[in-house]
């Protein structure tokens, strides 16, 4: 793997990063948060 294929994968892992955190903040229910989160760690998990 290259330099620009690492630094592509990291900017892209921080923009998913940036836009759960303001799924999350905009989301009022607890129930709604922890789906998010879910799906977060699997998509997470998937990749590694």
């Amino acid at each position: 793997m290259n330099s620009g294929t690492t630094w592509r994968q990291r900017r892209q892992a921080a923009r998913t990063q940036r836009a759960l955190d303001r799924a999350l903040a905009r989301s009022s229910s607890p129930a709604m948060r922890d789906e998010l989160l879910t799906m977060a760690n699997s998509a997470w998990s998937s990749r590694v």
